[in-house]
């Protein structure tokens, strides 16, 4: 163990137990599972991406390059974890990627042998010849090779949520001005949420040896969190990642909510996708340090200066025991200091400033010079030239590196905002942040503790109208550029998870990649998971010093969201699976499952597809036999799911006779109406029916697809094109349960039922409607056929659906009644020749449906002049046609292509398309409807029907649409 025995935040008193690669280790509560890694003695925890370079942790935090690890077995592995953001949790079990069979020995290591191959562009250069190549050879060994870790191909176990909030001031980032600006938000009375990403709140201050009021900053810090607790205004959501901007002054976040928890409850989500949306957002989002790039920068052992603090002060492990610091900032002095403290020995700080540092105590001898290479598997010694040339190597296993600091700001950049160079804080820094966005602290370049939180209060003063609180402009101290040794060799690292060399830059900028933008895609820098927080800023130096250019004339490129993996699980939320959208029951659901129906999905809701039966061998058996019962008895079908929607009001007929192609005004009271609406490009849109239930109220139907397609139709017709008319809209698909009654007995059926009303086709015939009661309450009844046979549909309200369902079972048990489902359906308006999905399908017109006579040539409405254009009207257009087999045995597919026959299967000669096949009991073959060019006139025609997909090709026979009882008097009997 490389644990120290006291100090730091880790609770000694609660050992938890975990694994590595299947290696048994033991850490405390309050580490992650980088601190605990480092504290086991872990120096090598995977390997690069491109070359297999072994690689060590090398940051504390969310912009972790290397130590990208899975989490987990089988369904619940989460791979590309970043260490240092993994809370340690019992039991945990932890895995290296990219690497056989282990991180310290990589078969795939043998990458590095060709690195002089694998440049930048190499792909670019290497795939381009031969072109026939590309689909067989590179593209599958592209695949392969790409992506780190792998997904476990098995459906997720966990669950996800979702939430909203609303703020006055959000504030992001816990650290010291984080803290500063919530509190005093919140003793103003603002309604304030808090987000960071920590387990524990206090962000630098839980790493760096400071005080605040006399307080250490971790103990400070706990009493900002105590108080903000005790403002019920206050919201502090910590584990939580704050991932994008966006318009409206949202943001996205996900909030880790049983990732730490041995044993989560049962249900409990495994994160939460937030929305919050805040008047003022203030980030605080600090400042990521930046590497300097020298040949050996990647080895382990090698670690962020900042990264060594933390792991050494919060969590008390020692990456190392004896130790160099390679810095050009003062900061780098302080990480001396603390491994001083902590039991390290500090060999020396190499510092490229020249001249002695005020106020800066050195804790070892000082070399003026730079770190010029480094050696042995894990760090065992560096090369230091000092600023006469010399060199000397100097024995260490840890080599702390602190190349400055740039300020987070690239959730500025989401909303499109360019950041801006800084030639003091020699930064990107935002000095012009979009509306309602506000950088503090490091991240807007107050790396001083005092500074930040003084910084942070005077924000929220000025916010809020208290201006004589906001605090004096700071002087900060003017840091060093970017630095990149000269001479380092091609394993100098400027991208270390993507192993962008400092020579990769070069030489894309030799071959013209002037562009940052170009640069990125050439090289693939800033590309990694960590967006390039680590070596972007520094590979951009790099291209201006090449260019002679300052970095303010070279640019950076604008960060995108999200600024942290996020997880597809936790955008989808709950919206997956039987959640991806809301299940809808039929009010006779439960009816129809005690009747052995088997359901599909209709739109949103669940219909029953068919009714098994004893001797069913198949669904076409049963399908088979509801059609049959319905054409020799009688057969009830659910159809509450068809939009219904009311229409009242004076201009309630003026409104219906805009919206339908055929007349409406003219329809009598107590009188149904098949209606065709089309789109205003002319098109046909929906279609059904329209029963005039007074002179000012209509009830119309629509397909179940288009049921809030319609009302959204109808309330833009309204409230756009005539808000004039006096008329109002309501779905009430919900509000009424209506079931189909057909066939021969249907009327002897629905009599039992409604034994106070004549149902005799002289008091009530075809297309009729009424109201009445049934059961106590209000009932509609129409005299409609979806069927072809005699048929009706009787609306109760949607708590008695249930009650109507088995009342007509019992009365129809002598009639032969039997349930049919979709399918059966299908079969019967497909003998009947009436349009549904298939044919309508958006590129129709009434005519092509043979509905051409419906058009009104006296009146308006939408879609009357676009369907007036001649293409519409051709007479080589696709028309609806009836399709059999010349040999009956043959079964058709639905989508096959129809042609001449004696023609070559090709586009050329395609003629039409198959909509809608079933087997007909009436015709006892398979029949079809079809879309055919020129149709009306090729009745009788033969065809080939073809399916290059199938690989099936038969002929048949061209007929009407109508298979069953063409002149309709089976309905109007």
């Amino acid at each position: 163990m490389t644990r120290k025995s006291q100090g730091g935040l880790v609770d000694r008193a609660l050992p938890i137990s975990f694994t590595f690669n299947g290696r048994p280790m033991q850490g405390y509560s309050g580490d992650t599972l980088a601190s605990a890694l480092i504290a086991n003695g872990v120096k090598i925890v995977g390997r690069s991406f491109k070359y297999h370079r072994p690689r060590g942790i090398l940051t504390d935090g969310a912009d972790e390059p290397n130590a990208l690890l899975t989490l987990h077995r089988g369904a619940r592995a989460l791979p590309n974890s970043k260490a240092p953001m993994v809370e340690l949790v019992e039991g945990l079990e932890a895995f290296s990627q990219n690497c056989w069979p282990s991180p310290r020995f990589d078969l795939m290591a043998i990458n590095g042998l060709f690195s002089p191959i694998f440049v930048a562009g190499f792909y670019y250069k290497t795939f381009m010849w031969p072109a026939a190549f590309w689909e067989r050879v590179y593209e599958p060994l592209i695949r392969r090779a790409a992506g780190l870790g792998k997904l476990s191909d098995r459906p997720d176990p966990d669950t996800y949520d979702r939430s909203h909030a609303f703020a006055d001031v959000l504030v992001v980032g816990a650290g010291a001005a984080g803290l500063t600006a919530a509190l005093a938000a919140a003793r103003l009375g603002k309604r304030v949420i808090l987000v960071d990403q920590d387990s524990r709140p206090g962000g630098r201050l839980l790493a760096e040896r400071c005080e605040i009021d006399g307080r250490a900053g971790a103990e400070w810090a706990s009493a900002a969190i105590a108080e903000l607790a005790e403002h019920d205004k206050v919201t502090v959501l910590t584990r939580t990642a704050l991932f994008g901007a966006y318009d409206g002054r949202s943001y996205g976040a996900v909030e880790q909510v049983s990732e730490h928890l041995p044993d989560p409850a049962s249900g409990m989500p495994r994160q939460r996708y937030w929305k919050i949306v805040a008047e003022q957002a203030i980030f605080a989002t600090g400042a990521t340090e930046r590497p300097i790039a020298f040949t050996g920068n990647d080895r382990p052992g090698v670690m962020m200066a900042s990264a060594v603090q933390t792991y050494v002060n919060r969590f008390a492990a020692l990456p190392g025991r004896r130790a160099a610091v390679f810095t050009q900032c003062d900061s780098g002095y302080a990480v001396a200091a603390d491994l001083a403290a902590a039991g390290v020995e500090v060999v020396a700080i190499i510092d490229p400033r020249s001249g002695d540092k005020p106020g800066v105590d050195a804790t070892a001898a000082v070399i003026h010079g730079e770190v010029v290479g480094t050696h042995g598997k894990c760090l065992k010694t560096i090369t230091v030239r000092n600023m006469d040339g010399k060199t000397e190597k100097l024995k260490v296993d840890l080599l702390a590196v602190a190349g400055g600091w740039n300020p987070n700001i690239g959730f500025a950049s989401h909303l499109g905002q360019r950041p801006a160079w800084s030639e003091p804080l020699q930064a990107f820094v935002q000095d012009t942040p979009p509306d309602g966005m506000h950088f503090v602290g490091a991240a807007a370049g107050r790396y001083c503790v005092s500074a930040a939180i003084d910084d942070a209060r005077g924000k929220v003063a000025a916010l809020f109208g208290r201006e004589g609180e906001v605090a004096a402009i700071f002087e900060e101290p003017s840091l060093a550029p970017p630095l990149v040794v000269s001479g380092c060799d091609k394993k100098a690292f400027v991208d270390f998870q993507h192993d962008v060399t400092v020579s990769d830059v070069v030489l894309a900028e030799q071959e013209g990649y002037a562009s940052v933008e170009h640069l990125k895609r050439y090289t693939t820098l800033g590309m990694a998971t960590d967006q390039g927080k680590i070596g972007q800023v520094l590979g951009h130096a790099l291209l201006a010093r090449q260019q002679g250019k300052g970095i303010a004339a070279v640019g950076t490129i604008a960060a995108r969201p999200p600024h942290t993996p996020v997880c597809i699980g936790a955008l989808a939320g709950i919206h997956r699976g039987e959640h991806l959208k809301p299940t809808r029951l039929t009010p006779t659901h439960d009816w129809a499952a005690s009747q052995g129906a088997s359901f599909v999905n209709a739109g949103l809701w669940k219909r029953a597809q068919w009714y098994t039966r004893p001797g069913d061998a198949d669904w076409i058996d049963s399908a088979v036999r509801e059609a049959k019962a319905v054409r020799s008895a009688v057969g009830i079908c659910d159809v509450s799911t068809l939009g219904k929607i009311e229409v009242a009001g004076p201009d309630a007929a003026l409104l219906l006779d805009r919206l339908y192609c055929n007349a409406m005004a003219s329809l009598a009271a107590g009188k149904v109406r098949y209606g065709v609406m089309l789109r205003e490009d002319g098109f046909v849109f929906d279609d059904g029916t329209v029963a005039r239930i007074a002179d000012d109220r209509f009830v119309i139907s629509t397909t179940t697809a288009n049921a809030v397609a319609v009302m959204r139709h109808i309330d833009y017709a309204l409230q756009v094109i005539w808000p004039d008319l006096d008329a109002k809209a309501c779905s009430v698909t919900e509000n009424w349960a209506q079931v189909a009654v057909a066939g021969p007995n249907s009327r002897a059926l629905l009599q039992r039922l409604l034994p106070d009303i004549d149902l005799s086709n002289s008091a009530f015939p075809f297309m009729g409607a009424l109201e009445g009661r049934w059961s106590g309450a209000p009932m509609r009844l129409f005299r409609i056929s979806f069927s072809g046979e005699l048929a009706y549909e009787i609306a109760v309200p949607t708590g008695l659906g249930d009650a109507l369902m088995r009342m007509l079972t019992e009365l129809g048990s002598d009639l032969g009644c039997t349930p049919y489902g979709l399918e059966a359906l299908g079969i019967l308006r497909i003998e009947k020749g009436h349009a549904a999905g298939g044919e309508l399908n958006g590129q129709v017109t009434a005519g092509d449906l043979g509905l051409g006579r419906m058009v009104s040539k006296k009146k308006d409405f939408i879609g009357r002049a676009l369907a007036e254009r001649p293409a519409l009207a051709h007479s080589d257009r696709q028309v609806l046609v009836g399709l059999a087999p010349v040999d009956p045995s043959h079964r058709v597919t639905g989508g096959s292509h129809i042609l001449p026959v004696g023609v070559p299967v090709s586009a050329v000669h395609d003629a039409g398309h198959v909509t809608s096949v079933a087997f007909s009991p009436t015709k006892g073959r398979w029949i079809a409807l079809g879309l055919l060019a020129r149709g009306a006139d090729r009745i009788g025609e033969v065809v080939n029907v073809v399916s290059p997909v199938r690989e099936t090709s038969m002929e048949m026979i061209v007929s009407s649409p109508v298979f069953v009882d063409p002149e309709g008097e089976r309905l109007r009997g």
